[in-house]
Formats: C-alpha cells, sequence, structure tokens
C-alpha cells in the first residue's frame, strides 16, 4: 500500500489568519517517496543526509484544514514558506557522498553533449562491466575518481543526490511550485505557505 503525501498552500490574509487556498491533493503526486524524502525528510530509500524541509511538524498558526494530531492518517508534519523554496539551491547536495546504490545515467541531449537523463538503481548489466573495467567487484559510492561506464548509449556514472533530480522545478512538482510562485504574487513570498502530512 504504501504512504501517500497529503497537504495543501494556504495563504496569510491581511489580518494575519492563514486560509487554505489549494488542496495538494489536487496536484496527483500521491506517494511521490523519492521527492517526500528530499524535501521532507519522510519515508524513502535515497537515505537522504539533509532535507530541506525537515519533519518541522505543523505551524502553530496553521489553518483549520490541517490536521493538528498524529496518528496513522496524519503524521511527520512539515511546511515550508513560498520566500524558503524560491531560495532553494536544486543542485546543493542532500548528502556527504555517492549514492552507494544508485547511478546517474547520461545520454547525449540536443546538442550532443552529454546531460543527466535520469538516476537509476545500479544495474546488473553496469555493475558487471564496471567489475571488468576496475578489476573488482565495487559499488557505485565505491568506484574511483572520474569512474565511468559507458553501456548501450549511456555513460553511468556515480552521483551525489540534489533536490534537482526528485523534486525539481520542471518536474511534478512544477506545478506546486508555480501556484505558490503565483499566490505570492499577490500576497507576498512570507504569506504563502505548503504544509504537508502523511499517511
Amino acid at each position: 500500500m504504501g504512504t501517500y503525501i497529503d497537504g495543501l498552500i494556504e495563504t496569510r490574509m491581511a489580518g494575519g489568519a492563514w486560509e487554505m487556498a489549494v488542496d495538494l491533493l489536487d496536484f496527483g503526486l500521491w506517494k511521490a517517496r523519492h521527492a517526500r524524502e528530499c524535501l521532507f525528510g519522510y519515508g524513502g530509500s535515497l537515505g537522504v543526509e539533509r532535507p530541506l524541509f525537515d519533519q518541522r511538524g505543523w505551524p502553530e498558526d496553521a489553518c483549520d484544514e490541517v490536521p493538528k494530531e498524529c496518528d496513522e492518517l496524519n503524521h511527520s508534519h512539515s511546511y515550508a514558506t513560498w520566500a524558503e523554496i524560491a531560495a532553494v539551491d536544486w543542485d546543493a547536495p542532500l548528502c556527504d557522498g555517492p549514492d552507494g546504490n544508485r547511478l546517474g545515467e547520461w545520454r547525449p541531449g540536443p546538442d550532443g553533449e552529454l546531460v543527466l537523463d535520469d538516476v537509476v538503481w545500479a544495474p546488473i548489466k553496469v555493475l558487471d562491466a564496471a567489475e571488468e573495467l576496475f578489476g573488482e567487484d565495487l559499488m557505485p559510492s565505491e568506484w574511483p575518481p572520474g569512474g565511468e561506464v559507458r553501456l548501450n548509449g549511456a555513460v553511468y556514472r556515480p552521483v551525489i543526490l540534489t533536490p534537482r533530480m526528485f523534486a525539481s522545478p520542471d518536474g511534478s512538482w512544477g506545478p506546486v511550485w508555480a501556484t505558490m510562485r503565483e499566490l505570492a504574487v499577490v500576497h507576498g513570498d512570507e504569506n504563502v505557505r505548503l504544509v504537508v502530512w502523511f499517511g
């Protein structure tokens, strides 16, 4: 079954009270396991060491639609204002070293230069090729500096995880960020806030 992400975007009115503006369920994010780990530090299997907005709880002044309790369907709350999200460095490392099990898969882009196409669980064929290339059985984080494997038109390299890989402004979370940006034009960056919980 797994755990689903729930939440809302709220705006602060002139009198100071927060009101719900958009239901996060409208964006169809559902489980979003890797993104929720990178953003809010909940669940997932990436081993993220520095989530962006790590389980902060719910804001004390959150709107009435935010559940103010923890149970099976409402737990691991967190939040972030648009000002905080707008300031995120999407390419900053979330961990101190390369992921132990995943590889970046680079492929030629429109201009022919290699671009990161995906972050994948290390395929057995790539690990076998790496063992032949490096002379020993190594996981991605153990590859020598600059080590890479070329296979079937792709180049595989160890990666240090970043927010852009799983919650980028032009990915599945893009509509959330765009909506918050538009609301911030009206209400101000500090007066638009994303509140999430899981269940």
